[in-house]
């Protein structure tokens, strides 16, 4: 012990009690004041930091029944960390939709999406699933997962990517912040991944600027910007 600072010890077989005291430890207050200036509503939160989470995870491992008693709790940051030490291969389709039901921030989306979800073989099946839903965050869940499946899913030949732009063209109406930010995310991801990919994205694009709505018109400039770059350009180029 140096001064004031503890060192809570946490293992792999670490009690909720341990991961909560020590994430409470690890809060800091005006974190919380700042989460809403990035569009983050929290009823409960200690405010940890990413970084901070993230070495907590580490210290834990994975372990999937303190992620389930994490993500029970309600609070904001447990919730972050439940995502980050749960076992993708042991997460099934219902806990999926418990924890869908349970979306009402963009972070709380994206971090479950990123760090668990689209590690499970449910991840195909759920981005499809979930952008059909009307609720916005379960919707914005959707599109998420199949910006992370762009990303991660390094072995999905394009074919699989090809059949999701149809879905991403019909979602570029939804007006909504969070559900129009993840299909215009979903689209770019799926623009980076090939040369095909980029073409049929950018073919994407001009057909969702053609529906002339405030979003398509957002999302197909900001998408194509950047999917018709010589960056990006240069880059496919070189991995071909």
């Amino acid at each position: 012990m140096h001064g004031k600072q503890k060192r809570l010890m946490v293992t792999s077989k670490s009690t909720l009690r341990e991961a909560l005291t020590k994430l409470k430890a690890l809060g800091d207050p005006e974190n919380v004041a700042g989460m809403a200036r990035f569009g983050v509503t929290a009823k409960k939160a200690y405010g940890v930091s990413t970084p901070a989470l993230r070495k907590l995870a580490r210290e834990i491992g994975r372990d999937q029944r303190l992620s389930l008693q994490l993500w029970a709790t309600g609070i904001h940051d447990a919730r972050h960390l439940a995502a980050l030490v749960g076992d993708p291969a042991q997460v099934t389709p219902a806990q999926m939709e418990r924890w869908a039901r349970d979306f009402d921030s963009w972070d709380l989306v994206d971090g479950p999406c990123c760090h668990l979800f689209v590690y499970t073989p449910h991840a195909w099946k759920k981005a499809l699933a979930w952008s059909r839903r009307k609720e916005e965050f379960v919707k914005r869940a959707g599109f998420s997962l199949m910006a992370y499946l762009a990303v991660h899913d390094k072995q999905a030949a394009d074919n699989k990517f090809l059949r999701l732009l149809p879905t991403i063209q019909r979602a570029s109406l939804d007006e909504r912040h969070f559900v129009k930010k993840a299909v215009n995310w979903a689209l770019r991801q799926i623009g980076k991944r090939s040369l095909q990919l980029n073409k049929a994205a950018i073919a994407t694009g001009h057909a969702i600027r053609a529906l002339d709505t405030p979003a398509a018109r957002w999302i197909a400039a900001d998408a194509l910007r950047e999917l018709t770059s010589d960056t990006v350009r240069k880059r496919l180029e070189a991995r071909r």
